[in-house]
């Protein structure tokens, strides 16, 4: 596995290696030792997965402590511009974004801290997406800003016409307005 920091050094691609021959391919998409020596120590509670068509997007999401979520997100099916945001308030790099290309082709893996809102939009035909994450969901703990927030101002690379969204997430604040982490409170937490 290859770990690869990014702008926001605390989000991390990471780029399993795969095995393929005839029959097919073979990778292992999370070794914990390894996560651990490139990363930070993690225990996964929970693994989600999602099937989205053409131009959906879900995001930006995220929950606030004491149910605040680490995810490693991949695409099994498809692929997606997958977007963390920096919320902690206080942080070198608040309210700036990284996004990356998850895609079946590439196989890469994106690693998104606690105090960072996530989203994704589908830019194949469909897209099925899988996610782990270190804490349960927690429907009173769980938040959203919104996607097109222009003070976060995401290229999302894609016709705004032709994006869906859930009610909720058109209806989410913006940065702005939002409930947000404490850079001061987290960082012990993220390293």
């Amino acid at each position: 596995m290859r770990f690869i920091r990014i702008k926001i050094p605390d989000v991390v691609i990471i780029e399993p290696k795969v095995f393929e021959d005839g029959r097919g391919y073979f990778m292992e998409t999370f070794r914990k030792d390894l996560f651990e020596k490139h990363i930070r120590k993690i225990d996964f509670l929970q693994d989600n997965e999602s099937k989205s068509k053409r131009g959906v997007l879900r995001g930006l999401h995220y929950q606030l402590p004491p149910f605040a979520q680490s995810k490693l997100v991949r695409v099994i099916k498809g692929s997606v511009m997958d977007v963390a945001v920096d919320i902690r308030k206080g942080s070198p790099s608040f309210g700036k974004y990284v996004a990356v290309e998850l895609s079946e082709e590439n196989k890469r893996e994106l690693f998104i801290p606690r105090g960072f809102a996530h989203g994704f939009l589908v830019t194949s035909d469909e897209a099925v997406f899988a996610y782990k994450v270190d804490n349960y969901y927690a429907p009173k703990y769980d938040r959203s800003i919104r996607f097109d927030d222009p003070d976060i101002n995401i290229d999302w690379s894609f016709p705004k016409d032709e994006i869906l969204v859930s009610e909720k997430d058109r209806n989410a604040p913006f940065l702005k307005d939002a409930e947000l982490f404490e850079y001061s409170d987290l960082y012990g937490d993220v390293e």
